[in-house]
């Protein structure tokens, strides 16, 4: 089997293990970002490009001649693919309809933006439909996704991790014990909105240094409530996976305070090297948490089951060995990406999309 994997580049870090995997099992396969296909001609432009085909990607698809198309946006590209006689499979991370609804309400409202929101509900719509297959990343998106479309072949297919990649060591990064520490960028409202109750867990808990790593737009909105308080510490982005994997190996206890998830890949990572995970009960995010094992789901907004849970862990050493044992068990079990791609080969022969 020939696979052609379009996304956005960065995620090729993910991709490249997921289609080694594969390539393990015998599937020949190749990774480009889908949104460079269009060269340097005037159809590269951002509206003439949507009416034309880019010889890159025919070029492309005449030289390596792929059985199956795996993209994660429904784009151009992907419209474009669906004129064509390949099946194309959408691997849908996150809650498309909703993010464009949230999109209608913060966009400008000029004609211009309003035609080109428009037109890539056209699109989407267009690729969605007409997708030999769509796969949500969790069960939650899955519901959400049979709703849209009933008519569709859809499955969930979670994403993987590599085991090899996330182990204990010490670098640059010091904290100060006992700490929490939180992977969050601020891209999305809807999703940080929820670190807006993290003054009144600081406030409660003087004594427990509280780490944030991430950025984005609306880390502005999100600092001012909590840079006035000496537990908590801002280190901005870090260099993936490296420094990631030196801050996860000194925190005690890994959080995620969100609104809407759909899987994480930070739960993944945190999980897999063994520290307990608190985070907030939406979206996707319990299916990648086994509640009072491997850490603590918190429903929105609860700030004093957060104090409550920290607290508990912070007195209890045993406790944090013990559920960070029983996460890594948890997600070698599940979340490898081995594993992940049998699943998708099974997913592919079941729906008679090869073999």
């Amino acid at each position: 089997m020939r696979l052609l994997i379009a996304v956005d580049k960065t995620r090729f870090f993910y991709m490249n293990q997921f289609a080694n995997a594969l390539k393990l099992k015998g599937v020949n396969y190749q990774i480009i970002d889908d949104l460079d296909i269009y060269g340097n001609s005037k159809f590269g432009k951002k509206y003439l490009r949507w009416i034309t085909t880019p010889k890159k990607i025919q070029n492309i698809i005449d030289e390596f001649k792929p059985d199956l198309i795996l993209t994660e946006r429904v784009s151009h590209f992907s419209s474009l693919i669906t004129k064509m006689d390949i099946p194309l499979i959408i691997f849908l991370r996150g809650n498309y309809w909703h993010e464009i609804e949230l999109g209608k309400q913060t966009l400008d409202k000029s004609k211009i933006k309003q035609f080109e929101l428009s037109a890539k509900e056209k699109i989407a719509h267009k690729c969605f439909s007409k997708s030999a297959m769509i796969l949500p990343i969790c069960k939650h998106l899955e519901k959400i996704t049979k709703e849209k479309y009933p008519e569709n072949k859809i499955q969930v297919f979670y994403q993987g991790i590599n085991e090899e990649d996330w182990f204990l060591e010490k670098g640059d990064i010091k904290l100060k014990h006992p700490s929490i520490g939180f992977i969050q960028n601020a891209n999305v409202w809807d999703k940080c909105k929820e670190l807006l109750i993290l003054p009144k867990i600081l406030d409660a808990l003087p004594k427990v240094n509280f780490y944030l790593v991430g950025d984005g737009p609306f880390m502005k909105k999100i600092l001012p409530s909590l840079e006035k308080y000496e537990n908590f510490h801002w280190l901005g982005s870090l260099e993936y996976p490296e420094k990631v994997r030196e801050f996860l190996t000194e925190i005690d206890v890994y959080g995620l305070l969100s609104g809407m998830d759909m899987s994480p890949h930070t739960i993944l990572e945190a999980s897999i090297m063994k520290k307990p995970v608190l985070a907030t009960n939406v979206g996707g995010i319990p299916e990648s948490i086994q509640n009072e094992k491997t850490g603590y789901l918190i429903e929105e907004g609860n700030y004093d089951e957060w104090i409550k849970r920290i607290n508990e862990l912070i007195q209890d050493k045993e406790k944090i060995n013990q559920m960070g044992s029983n996460g890594h068990d948890f997600i070698v079990k599940n979340f490898l990406w081995e594993q992940i791609a049998n699943e998708f080969l099974e997913i592919i022969k079941k729906n008679n999309l090869y073999f």
